[in-house]
């Protein structure tokens, strides 16, 4: 063990340069995944208007199924991988790579599959007005040709950073990203194809960051990665799915409340002044913008979890404790930034993604300003999660995962606009934020606490054995 801690620097390299080497690669790639979307958001909406930014938002809960197999498998793969290779057992480390790059490229295709044939009682069951309806489905029926390719650059991304290279993950993604961003003003502004276009757009960028992700896969650095190592194994694959559940699970909570939001928007949009189809498009907007900023917060998580899963694997606390201190200063830090840009340029903001009423104007100022104050507090609960998940304690990490969503969140979206209405859900956010960051501070800091007890006992072995001797 001594000897791999020598040899891996995420044991023996400074903390602080380390979280800097992980985390900007990292904060880079997630800001390109979620402009993803917000590049198709701006084109659409400059070109097709309303009814096609309520579209993409329709067609937002199978991003988010993409993002939750991502990180099922990619984070489960990888804190796996770092944690084998803590405890230094290299030949059983490489099988969670393999395992894991096999499980993400198939669950994709199988995603694909699914979307296809039913694609209709889909788009209706997320929420879709009668309006929108056509635009949702001409939208997803080409940007589910991607998923596989979505899962496997995103959830490959994490693999790829395990073995010690986080920059490539940022290439990876960026270059999509970039040929995404060069073909929307193409194909939607230059040759108006509208959601076609940005569709296509999607799917072609997608594929191009995979075919880098494959490329990188087939030169593994850390250890080679060989045919034999895709092959499942069972203990493999629960271990990954195990580890990987707490991200899973709070992706699978927000496409949950994503859909029962889109619902009670549209319901409750039609009993208002706003109408069925304000609402849901400026709701989809505001969720894009929010996730850019948000992806500064997931990069730092996710920049921290090999540094923490290795050493906890070597046992080396005081380190764990460094890599998750300096994450959640930084998303501290980039949570109160949110909240005042959120709170001082809502109209500014939504601005940027077409025209539109007065009313249009007026419910995404109220929506960016009520269901998102408490965005300064939204950096414990993914830093938190993610660190529970890098240390093996999955099943702390699902809890953690569920707690906004849905404990709080769901419930509280149902339940207040029967007697607010509309605006029961514009309040339902900060409500859920509140409770949700409580309860993450609870357990950190009995983890943390515990994480205290072991160290101390470690040393008293220590000097046990040297009395010993």
């Amino acid at each position: 063990m001594q000897e791999q801690k020598k040899q891996n620097p995420l044991g023996c390299a400074p903390v602080d340069k380390l979280m800097v080497e992980f985390a900007i690669p990292s904060i880079v790639a997630m800001i390109v995944g979620a402009l993803y979307n917000i590049v198709d958001q701006f084109f659409i909406g400059q070109t097709v208007g309303t009814l096609g930014n309520a579209a993409t938002n329709i067609a937002f809960p199978l991003s988010i199924s993409c993002v939750s197999l991502s990180l099922l498998f990619g984070i489960g793969g990888a804190s796996c991988f770092n944690l084998t290779m803590g405890r230094g057992d290299r030949e059983k480390a490489i099988y969670f790579i393999g395992n894991a790059a096999a499980c993400l490229f198939g669950s994709g295709l199988i995603l694909c599959i699914i979307t296809q044939i039913f694609l209709n009682p889909m788009l209706k069951g997320f929420g879709s007005p009668a309006d929108v309806f056509p635009y949702a489905k001409e939208y997803v029926r080409i940007t589910a040709i991607g998923f596989p390719f979505l899962i496997i650059t995103n959830g490959g991304g994490h693999l790829i950073r395990a073995d010690g290279s986080p920059r490539m993950t940022m290439i990876c993604n960026l270059s999509g990203a970039i040929m995404n961003t060069i073909l929307d003003a193409v194909f939607v502004m230059g040759f108006r194809w509208g959601m076609t276009g940005a569709a296509a757009a999607t799917v072609i960028g997608q594929i191009f960051s995979a075919g880098l992700v494959f490329h990188y896969m087939c030169h593994y650095k850390t250890v080679p990665l060989e045919r034999k190592h895709l092959v499942l194994k069972t203990e493999c694959v629960k271990e990954i799915v195990r580890v990987g559940t707490a991200p899973f699970f709070n992706q699978l909570a927000m496409m949950v409340v994503q859909i029962v939001l889109n619902n009670s928007l549209r319901y409750y949009g039609a009993l208002s002044a706003y109408g069925a189809s304000i609402p849901i498009a400026c709701a989809g907007i505001v969720t894009k913008v929010n996730q850019v900023f948000f992806s500064v917060i997931i990069g730092l998580a996710q920049g921290s979890q090999p540094i923490e899963s290795f050493n906890y694997g070597a046992k080396q606390y005081d380190r764990v404790r460094k890599a998750f201190r300096l994450a959640l200063i930084s998303g501290a830090a980039m949570s109160m930034f949110s909240f005042l840009m959120f709170q001082l340029f809502p109209r500014q903001i939504i601005s940027l993604f077409g025209t539109g009423s007065e009313q249009y104007y007026q419910f995404a100022i109220s929506y960016f300003r009520i269901f998102l104050f408490f965005t300064w507090a939204n950096c414990l609960q993914p830093i938190v999660s993610t660190f529970f998940t890098s240390i093996g304690k999955a099943s702390k990490g699902v809890f953690l995962s569920l707690t906004r969503q849905i404990l709080f969140l769901l419930p509280l979206i149902i339940i207040l606009p029967l007697f607010m209405g509309i605006d029961g859900i514009l309040f339902a956010g900060p409500i859920a934020d509140g409770l949700a960051a409580l309860v993450t501070a609870v357990m950190a800091y009995l983890e943390f606490k515990q994480m205290k007890k072991l160290e101390l006992a470690q040393i008293n072995e220590r000097i046990l054995d040297r009395a010993s001797q």
